[in-house]
C-alpha cells in the first residue's frame, strides 16, 4: 500500500464519524492547552512572585549584637548608627530600633488617677530613630511621624502600632490624644496601618531615642534595620560592620536574606513541577480519550477489517492506517491546544498586569507532543486490529 493510499483510508476513516472524531480531539486539546497554559503560568506566576521577593525580602538587612559582644542588649551600635549606614552606597533606608523598660509601668488613655489602674494597658514601648519607619515599611495611617527634632528635644510624642492603637481605644489623632506612661504624659501625634517588616511594631508604643534615652536611660540602639537597593546586599553585608564599629567589627553580626538567585530556582522548579502534574494529568484524560476512540473503531470496522485482510491487505497496512488515525487526531489537538493554552497565559496575564512568560519550544512542541499521546494510544487497538484473522473477521463483521 502506497502512502497516499493509506492517509487516504485514514481520511477517510476519520471523516466517517466526525462527531465522535470532533469529541476525541476536543479532549486532546484540553489536555495539551492545560499543559501549555499551566507551563507558561508556572513560569509568568514565578516570575511575579521572585519579583516580589526581590522588592521586599531580598532588600532586608538586621544589624545587631554578636554572642561575643554580649548579645542582645549589648551596648555596641552607635547612637549614629543610622547615619553611619545612610552613607553607605547600596543603602536605600536605614534606622534603629530598641525595647524600652519602662519598670512595668501601664499605659492608660484616660487622663484620671485611678488607684486600681482600670484601663491600663501594659504595651510594648519601642525606641526608633526617624529612618526607622521607611526602614520597616511603615504606613501611616493618621496624624505624622516623629522626626529628628523630636528626638534631639526628647520631647513626649510616641506613635502607635495598630494594635497598640485599638488596645487604648485611640482612633483618630486630630483631637491631640495623650496618654499617661505611668505619671508621665506622652502626646499620641500618629498612628500607623502596617508594617512589612519588625512585626513587633504593631503592637508597641513607639517613642524618639533621644526621650527613650533622658526618660529611661536607654544605653544604645537593639539593631539596625536597612533596606538596601537590588542587588547590595552583599556589599552591605561586608560593609556594615565596619561602618558600626571599625575597632571591632566582630561584635556585630549582620542577617541578610538567603541568595535570591537560589530561591528563585526554587520557586519555578516547584511551581513547574506542581503544574506539569497538574497538565499531564488532563494529558492522561486526552489519551485515554484517544485510546478508547480507536478501540471502538476497531471493534465497529471489524468487518471492514476482514474484508481488506481476505483482499490481500498485510498485519502492517491495518495497523499503520489505525496508527495513522489517532496519530492525525493528536497532531490536531496538539495545535488547537497549544493556540488555546497560549491565549490562555495572555488573557490572565493581562487581567493581572503580569508578564506572559513562556518557552518557545513549549507552544512548537506540544503539537509533537499530541501526535506523540495519539500514536501511543493507538498502539494497543491497531495491533489488535492488525492481528485479527479473516475469517473471524469476516464472521464477527456479518
Amino acid at each position: 500500500m502506497r502512502p497516499a493510499d493509506l492517509a487516504a483510508e485514514a481520511f477517510a476513516g476519520l471523516v466517517a464519524r466526525p462527531a465522535r472524531v470532533l469529541l476525541t480531539v476536543l479532549g486532546t486539546v484540553i489536555g495539551i492547552g492545560a499543559l501549555v497554559a499551566t507551563l507558561g503560568l508556572s513560569k509568568t506566576a514565578g516570575s511575579q512572585i521572585v519579583g516580589h521577593f526581590d522588592e521586599l525580602s531580598a532588600t532586608d538587612v538586621v544589624v545587631s549584637p554578636s554572642a561575643r559582644a554580649g548579645g542582645a542588649g549589648a551596648a555596641v551600635l552607635p547612637w549614629d548608627a543610622e547615619a553611619r549606614l545612610r552613607r553607605l552606597n547600596g543603602v536605600a533606608a536605614a534606622g534603629t530600633l530598641a525595647d524600652v523598660d519602662v519598670r512595668g509601668a501601664l499605659v492608660r488613655s484616660v487622663p484620671i488617677n485611678d488607684p486600681l489602674a482600670a484601663g491600663a494597658v501594659q504595651l510594648p514601648m519601642k525606641a526608633a530613630s526617624p529612618g526607622a519607619f521607611r526602614a520597616v515599611h511603615a504606613e501611616l495611617a493618621a496624624g505624622r511621624l516623629f522626626d529628628e527634632g523630636h528626638s534631639r528635644r526628647a520631647d513626649r510624642v510616641l506613635v502607635l502600632g495598630p494594635n497598640a492603637a485599638r488596645r487604648l481605644g485611640i482612633t483618630r489623632v486630630d483631637q491631640q490624644p495623650a496618654v499617661f506612661v505611668g505619671d508621665r504624659l506622652y502626646a499620641v501625634i500618629g498612628m500607623l496601618s502596617a508594617v512589612s517588616r519588625q512585626a513587633s511594631l504593631l503592637g508597641a508604643a513607639i517613642m524618639p531615642e533621644g526621650t527613650a534615652r533622658r526618660e529611661f536611660g536607654l544605653r544604645a540602639p537593639a539593631l539596625a534595620q536597612v533596606e538596601t537597593r537590588l542587588g547590595a546586599v552583599d556589599l552591605i553585608v561586608r560593609q556594615a560592620p565596619v561602618a558600626l564599629s571599625p575597632g571591632d567589627p566582630g561584635l556585630l553580626k549582620v542577617a541578610a536574606p538567603p541568595d535570591p538567585r537560589e530561591l528563585r530556582g526554587e520557586v519555578r522548579n516547584d511551581l513547574d513541577a506542581l503544574f506539569l502534574l497538574l497538565g499531564g494529568v488532563s494529558l492522561l484524560v486526552g489519551a485515554i480519550g484517544i485510546a478508547n476512540v480507536t478501540l471502538v473503531s476497531v471493534l465497529e470496522r471489524v468487518g471492514e477489517i476482514g474484508l481488506r485482510r481476505a483482499l490481500g491487505a498485510a498485519r502492517r497496512h491495518i495497523a499503520a492506517q489505525f496508527l495513522l488515525e489517532s496519530a492525525a487526531m493528536g497532531l490536531a489537538g496538539g495545535i488547537v491546544g497549544a493556540s488555546a493554552g497560549t491565549l490562555v497565559i495572555v488573557g490572565v496575564s493581562a487581567s493581572r498586569t503580569w508578564t506572559p512568560v513562556l518557552d518557545p519550544w513549549v507552544p512548537l512542541g506540544a503539537p509533537v507532543v499530541g501526535a506523540l499521546i495519539g500514536l501511543l494510544s493507538g498502539t494497543y487497538p491497531s495491533l489488535r486490529a492488525a492481528w485479527l484473522e479473516p475469517v473471524e473477521a469476516l464472521r464477527s463483521g456479518t
